[in-house]
């Protein structure tokens, strides 16, 4: 008996899944006494480099990487559900998964790295953490454009869609 092939919005909620999990093991992980406290030493959750930690990497990893994801994949199965046609494009679709999956990965690694590394040189210098800081704009600025190239694959291919289906009639 040949199997079924999964369906392709599976991997969204695997990936959504996941990005929740790891969140909320970001979120107990923060409020553990000694970890809270570090964090509150840097800085968090009002500036500094704990900023990073706790509270941007934390949300960002379960709103983007949590909700988005499964948003997108809600509305990429229900368009074609609720007009009675396809999607634009299912390649489109893929793009939107991986450059957003793979987007989300970046930020939120970025976050934690710079955030853990300018926490430590803080603690041991405050003026040390210049140094490191000149290379979190370039960084997070390229995860984040992967990040927003997904966003922009799932828009024009839900724009598209509802174009084509008002343009058919």
């Amino acid at each position: 008996m040949q199997k079924s092939p999964a369906h392709p919005l599976l991997k969204f909620l695997v990936m959504s899944t996941t990005f929740f999990l790891v969140g909320t093991i970001h979120g107990v992980l923060q409020v553990i006494h000694p970890i809270r406290v570090w964090l509150d030493s840097i800085g968090s959750p009002y500036g500094g480099p704990g900023h990073m930690i706790d509270p941007l990497a934390h949300a960002h990893i379960n709103m983007v990487g949590g909700v988005v994801l499964m948003v997108m994949a809600a509305s990429y199965y229900l368009f074609p559900v609720l007009a009675g046609r396809p999607l634009y494009s299912h390649r489109l679709v893929q793009h939107t998964f991986w450059w957003t999956s793979l987007g989300v990965v970046g930020f939120y690694t970025t976050l934690m790295v710079f955030g853990v590394w300018e926490g430590l040189l803080y603690l041991e210098n405050p003026d040390s953490v210049a140094e490191a800081h000149r290379y979190y704009p370039p960084v997070i600025a390229v995860v984040s454009t992967v990040m927003g190239v997904g966003f922009w694959c799932y828009f024009a291919n839900i724009f598209l869609s509802v174009r084509t289906l008002y343009k058919n009639g």
